[in-house]
């Protein structure tokens, strides 16, 4: 389960000490300890009752201007900072299925009931509210090859609650939770790792019954690009994507290429070839991918013939 940081209830410090403290040049999101390190300051940040109603109103007050030039995500956060490629501060807020949002959106823009792990790693602390409730568990994501399906040793470690002013480091590929709606509505504080290979690292939504890998979460736009790239009628659109399909770093865009490949072929059979040339690839992902599309190809083929 994610990591927790003794943290002692010091003096409340504001959102810019912490900025400042982060800044420094020592302070690594990608080293654990260097992270855990940082539990501490995020404990005081949170000992400050009033800074994130301040903020709030400021923002309100400036038509939510920094959050619409900053924040990429949904109404449940608030962007507190951000400045760096190496980190992020976040609000989260989790309500509860008594609140209003709940029973109007439902569990999925909360990421409730979807066991997954991150490819980042991230400090958290209960700000607001007894906090949300998740079901920890453990894998070892260098065991694993990462197609949906396959099993994996996903170690069930207890069922906890973020209470107000505990502190979490969560690690990335190694902690996996299946998050559950707080009793009422509660709010996070967050240090996120940022970085430009985010993208290429895979992130994996878990089947705990089953001890399996339900998907990958993880999209890049270079993913849903490739599908033009491969039927565009210019041979220097093919070449890039051939280029992918042979030897790009990230596992996942080269089978997306190579899926992009079959699917522009003249043929059925001719993308089926393309597939097959696929599973001999040395990159385990790439190769049992590349199966399992041969295998849904031959099992719905009357269906696509037809369609054709």
């Amino acid at each position: 389960m994610p990591r927790i940081i003794d943290c002692p209830a010091d003096e409340a410090i504001e959102l810019g000490d912490l900025v400042q403290a982060l800044n420094d040049e020592h302070f690594d999101p990608a080293d654990e300890e260097s992270f855990a390190a940082a539990g501490p300051l995020l404990r005081r940040l949170a000992s400050n009752r009033r800074f994130l109603a301040d903020l709030a109103v400021a923002e309100l007050k400036d038509r939510c201007d920094t959050q619409s030039r900053e924040n990429r995500y949904s109404g449940q956060v608030i962007m507190l900072h951000r400045a760096t490629e190496k980190y992020f501060i976040r609000a989260n807020f989790w309500p509860s299925p008594q609140d209003s949002l709940f029973k109007a959106s439902g569990t999925s823009p909360f990421f409730y009931h979807v066991p997954h792990d991150h490819n980042f790693s991230f400090l958290t602390v209960g700000y607001m509210g007894p906090g949300y409730w998740s079901e920890y568990y453990e894998y070892d994501y260098d065991k694993v090859v990462g197609v949906p399906g396959e099993k994996i040793d996903l170690r069930f470690i207890e069922k906890a609650k973020l209470d107000p002013g505990k502190v979490m480091l969560y690690r990335a590929h190694k902690d996996v939770h299946n998050q559950l709606p707080a009793d009422e509505m509660s709010v996070s504080i967050n240090i996120m790792e940022a970085s430009p290979r985010l993208p290429y690292l895979t992130q994996y939504r878990f089947d705990p019954a089953k001890c399996e890998i339900a998907g990958i979460l993880t999209r890049t736009s270079s993913e849903a690009l490739l599908a033009l790239a491969a039927n565009h009628d210019g041979g220097n659109a093919r070449d890039l994507v051939e280029s992918f399909a042979a030897r790009h770093p990230c596992d996942r865009i080269q089978f997306a290429a190579l899926r992009e490949l079959a699917s522009a072929a003249p043929s059925i059979d001719a993308g089926l070839a393309i597939l097959g040339e696929g599973t001999k690839a040395p990159n385990r992902f790439v190769a049992q991918m590349a199966a399992k599309a041969i295998a849904g190809i031959e099992a719905n083929r009357s269906w696509i013939e037809r369609a054709a």
